[in-house]
């Protein structure tokens, strides 16, 4: 009889042990929400939680169908792929979850979309840039600083700590922005870093949810509606190379290649950035470019892994739709699987006709760079589907002309060798970033060395970028921390307030007034930003080239030395039949049109004159 008695309460207890184990639960399903109307239609659910190895999911309504059930050994996940009709109007679909005892149902909304597809607007060489590093730009709200249970190795306000910039202040600066002239505001990631060295964004540990120390995905999207409303384009600066350590997948990846290795076995990144398309290259060395982790606390996903990146093309997809993005700048694009960013860049580009990406290739050769642009003519192993490239060709030259080492011949011959460009009106120009030296820091504090590079990168071709701070002359170097100085008036101690022409000093101003009068100049006479380029070699370091398009007729003039020089017009007379005068549109000189006319330039002086 007892013996009977425990057999009966063991069977009661395996019973219900059993009815408790394979109860199903959720901790996120992502992406959480999708739209109607998207060309990409057939969408990859990633379903996190527990118990989820024999789950049948099923849907209430046929708009919304389950193609298939992905079982992975993981009992942490489960993959659905959906299908949603064409005609489906948004709402909340119910999805239900069942296995032998438990039963969930979970609705997935579908959204209407806020813009059609065509009014994300891309960015051209008829926009200006301007760059925010989030953390350091403006603290517009102090209560979210410092939160609980955040991972952080550096106390806040050390160089490689956070100083509480936030998304509250970037919105507060967006007439700022706007009334200098420019265009586009890149901010660099603001996505969850909870861990070492989270100021700086490019270590996410939740690719859904924007850090809470720089706001919330509402704000971010309020961020760009508000910019939107102003007339300024937001580009997000996008990670798909690699995560943060931090992130959950690494202690429970979805599956054993989720990532590329593991902490304790993993590949260190020999940053070889030529290796993709280097015919004389050992087969490792790509391996280890697309596979080797950027650094030991950003773990390389594995973008061979087809629910991987189907996961990445997704999350980039849903951020654009959420937030009303314009564009993206994509991080250390030859560190990726180059073929998957194919398939990535043309799905993207696919849904949203207009848009642009510019891929950060950070190598100062121009027949590297022209290798990963779209359509490339260098290279057909594989297609990018890239539009637009960074120019580091260029800004190693313009750095060298302003240390010194070099003169303007170095600027004119990378401009000679566009040919190897499929679209070189397409590349990202800039004179300094949040990751390198300060150009006033390479100009080693000489203002009109400076401004004359300024006009180069305002006045050739190209999209030209403008780091924060660029319109007062930060001037530091040799440290991240450092180069990534908050800009003073952004937080509640700051001394001085550099948002404001009384807080600015002389030369501050100086360097202001002409960005903000360049910038403008810019915008309002096409051919400097879009007109065809038509340059010379330089002579005696003075370097000229023509802008000109259906508009209008521009000669730019630049010396590029320390003194005085005089420039003779007698070869370029051609140019200037029917011609009368020059008139310089920064201080409103106007000189007339003679055929042995000589033009006298000061040192470092830069001339942007319209042909009338």
């Amino acid at each position: 009889m007892i013996k009977k008695l425990v057999i009966f309460l063991l069977l009661i207890f395996t019973s219900i042990n059993i009815s408790i184990a394979q109860k199903i639960s959720f901790n996120k399903i992502e992406p959480p929400n999708w739209w109607a109307g998207m060309k990409l239609n057939k969408i990859q659910l990633m379903v996190y939680g527990e118990n989820l190895e024999n789950i049948k999911v099923d849907s209430k309504d046929d708009n919304l169908g389950i193609n298939k059930i992905h079982h992975v050994k993981n009992d942490s996940y489960s993959f659905i792929d959906i299908e949603i009709a064409g005609n489906i109007l948004p709402g909340d679909y119910d999805l239900v979850f069942a296995n032998d005892t438990d039963t969930l149902i979970y609705s997935f909304p579908i959204l209407a979309r806020e813009l059609k597809a065509e009014e994300h607007r891309g960015f051209s060489n008829e926009d200006v840039i301007y760059l925010i590093f989030p953390d350091r730009f403006v603290n517009g709200d102090n209560s979210n600083d410092l939160i609980k249970n955040e991972y952080e190795s550096f106390e806040f306000g050390e160089l490689n700590g956070r100083h509480g910039g936030d998304i509250a202040g970037m919105i507060s600066k967006l007439d700022y922005i706007k009334d200098l002239g420019f265009t586009a505001i890149w901010s660099t990631p603001m996505l969850e870093n909870n861990m070492y060295m989270s100021y700086h964004g490019y270590a996410a540990t939740d690719l859904y949810k924007i850090d809470t120390r720089f706001g919330s995905n509402e704000l971010y999207k309020k961020f760009a509606e508000e910019a939107r409303g102003k007339g300024l384009k937001i580009i997000y600066d996008h990670v798909a190379n690699h995560i943060g350590v931090n992130h959950h997948w690494i202690n429970n990846p979805p599956m054993e290649d989720w990532i590329n290795g593991t902490v304790e076995n993993h590949s260190a990144n020999l940053h070889n950035k030529m290796a993709a398309f280097d015919i004389n290259s050992d087969s490792l060395m790509i391996v280890n470019a697309q596979t080797g982790w950027f650094t030991n606390y950003m773990p390389d996903l594995n973008q061979k892994n087809e629910f991987a990146a189907n996961y990445i093309i997704q999350n980039t997809i849903w951020w654009i739709e959420y937030a009303g993005i314009d564009g993206i700048r994509e991080d250390t694009f030859p560190y990726n699987d180059i073929k998957f960013m194919g398939r990535w860049a043309e799905t993207i580009l696919h849904e949203y006709p207009n848009f642009n990406i510019v891929g950060e290739v950070w190598k100062g050769q121009s027949a590297t760079l022209a290798s990963y642009q779209a359509d490339s003519k260098l290279q057909n192993l594989v297609e990018t589907n890239l539009p637009a490239v960074t120019d580091f060709a260029l800004r190693d030259a313009l750095t060298y002309f302003l240390q010194g080492s070099q003169s303007l011949q170095a600027v004119y011959e990378i401009f000679a060798k566009d040919y190897l460009y499929s679209n070189p009106n397409n590349l990202l120009v800039f004179l300094d970033n949040h990751d390198i030296d300060r150009a006033m820091y390479n100009a080693d504090g000489n203002v009109e060395k400076f401004k004359l590079a300024l006009t180069i990168i305002l006045t050739a071709r190209g999209i030209p970028q403008i780091l924060y701070g660029t319109e007062i002359g930060i001037n530091e170097g040799s440290h991240h921390g450092k180069i990534r100085k908050p800009f003073p008036g952004g937080f509640k101690n700051d001394s001085e307030n550099k948002f404001i022409e009384e807080g600015r000093t002389e030369s501050e101003n100086d360097i202001f007034n002409y960005l903000k009068k360049l910038l403008n100049i810019r915008k309002s006479n096409t051919a400097l930003a879009s007109g065809k380029l038509l340059h010379y070699p330089p002579m005696n370091n003075v370097y000229v080239y023509f802008k000109e398009d259906t508009e209008g007729k521009y000669f730019i003039m630049l010396n590029g030395n320390d003194n005085e020089q005089e420039f003779s017009i007698e070869h370029l007379q051609y140019k200037f039949a029917d011609s009368k005068q020059l008139t310089n549109l920064m201080d409103d000189e106007k000189i007339e049109l003679q055929p042995d006319l000589k033009i006298k330039l000061s040192g470092y002086t830069a001339k942007v004159f319209k042909v009338e």
